[in-house]
């Protein structure tokens, strides 16, 4: 048989093999496509928990916000690119707390802005306005001009407890009415250095950019904290208690800032092994390791190396206590400290001052350009000992 013979063959059966899959696989199925379920019924408990979280959603719908910021333009310095339009706008989440247009949020989320824009769950979109702001715990009151509107229920922080369930409600990446369902895990430190010795809410209810300044909501449909910030993996975030919020609102609103008090000190914490060169019968206390010259601590004489074992005869087991305790002291009020100096005890009378940024921490560098899509919840930096 001649060759150009075989080989035709040859190619008409190869053919034949590769084109026998394919024909099999055109050949549409026979029967359903797919299994319907047989209408299973969900547990009766979880159907109610079902149930009830969306009812709760559904009550603070009406009451939530979206704020969108365009933040002014900085000169550039030499060398750097000028940001983008897009790069200059943010936007967060928010709460009604007052019928005539009063609305919480972040401190991050404002701060810098030439213009402010409230979107209402009705979709009315409405310009807004700064009145006060603390960047000490991330926090801003914005008004809008309107009456009439639903206001949120405000709950009691102290009252929660860890293990409860929790809704973190926002505008996370620009998404609208989005809720995210968890527990509080720890109620303690946040992770800024600069926050005051209070206790926030820590929780694992997801936190996404947008979701800044949103409520966190308790199964009641209560109010008790403001999202603010998240670490830097996203497995956790901390919102400010609803308590908190509710002491500094007043200030806020009639002077625009919070006064905190402070006395101009640099601290740590005390340990074991600093008992014996102390004098301390138990490891507890604050140790005062550097005193800002002409700050309220420095007039009053405290000194570094001393123990502030007690505030007004409030017993002060660590730093985060006198950070608390001297915070929310009015500035300006003389308060008793109850030291421990070269192993003896004594007492110091220091006049509270007033809080200062500036010496707490040096200026922050100027950031770098904004990506295009920029998160409106800074990563704020590791735990550390904070001035005080």
């Amino acid at each position: 048989m001649p060759s150009y013979t075989i080989r035709s063959l040859f190619a008409l059966l190869l053919c034949l093999v590769v084109a026998a899959p394919a024909a099999a696989q055109s050949t549409a199925p026979t029967g359903p496509m797919w299994t319907e379920s047989p209408k299973a019924q969900i547990p009766a408990d979880i159907a109610r928990l079902n149930n009830h979280m969306n009812s709760v959603i559904e009550q603070l719908k009406p009451v939530l916000v979206q704020i969108r910021v365009r933040r002014a333009q900085e000169p550039p310095v030499e060398g750097e690119t000028p940001s983008t339009p897009e790069e200059r706008r943010i936007s967060g989440s928010g709460f009604i707390i007052r019928k005539d247009g009063y609305i919480v949020t972040n401190a991050h989320v404002v701060t810098d802005a030439e213009r402010i824009q409230v979107k209402l769950s009705d979709g009315r979109r409405l310009d807004g306005k700064v009145i006060g702001q603390d960047d000490r715990v991330d926090l801003a009151l914005v008004k809008i001009e309107a009456t009439g509107l639903p206001v949120a229920m405000l709950g009691d922080s102290n009252r929660l407890r860890v293990g409860e369930f929790v809704l973190a409600v926002g505008n996370p990446f620009g998404l609208e009415q989005t809720a995210s369902f968890g527990i509080v895990s720890r109620k303690g430190a946040p992770l800024q250095v600069a926050a005051p010795g209070f206790d926030f809410i820590q929780t694992d209810a997801a936190v996404n950019p947008g979701n800044s300044g949103g409520p966190l909501v308790n199964m009641a449909g209560e109010i008790v904290g403001v999202n603010s910030m998240a670490a830097r993996n996203g497995t956790i975030g901390f919102a400010i208690p609803i308590n908190l919020v509710k002491g500094l609102l007043p200030q806020l609103a009639s002077t625009g800032k919070v006064q905190w008090g402070w006395l101009g000190v640099g601290i740590a914490e005390i340990g074991d092994e600093d008992m014996p060169k102390y004098g301390l019968k138990e490891p507890r206390g604050v140790l005062i390791r550097s005193v800002v010259a002409g700050q309220p601590a420095d007039q009053g004489g405290l000194k570094p190396d001393d123990v502030v074992l007690a505030v007004d005869g409030a017993s002060i087991e660590g730093p985060r206590d006198l950070q608390r305790i001297i915070a929310s002291t009015p500035v300006g009020r003389a308060v008793k400290l109850f030291v421990m100096r070269g192993g003896k005890e004594t007492e110091l009378s220091v006049t509270v001052g007033a809080y200062k940024a500036e010496l707490v921490q040096p200026p922050r560098p100027r950031p770098a350009p904004a990506p295009k899509a920029p998160s409106p919840r800074t990563p704020a930096p590791e735990p550390a000992p904070a001035p005080k």
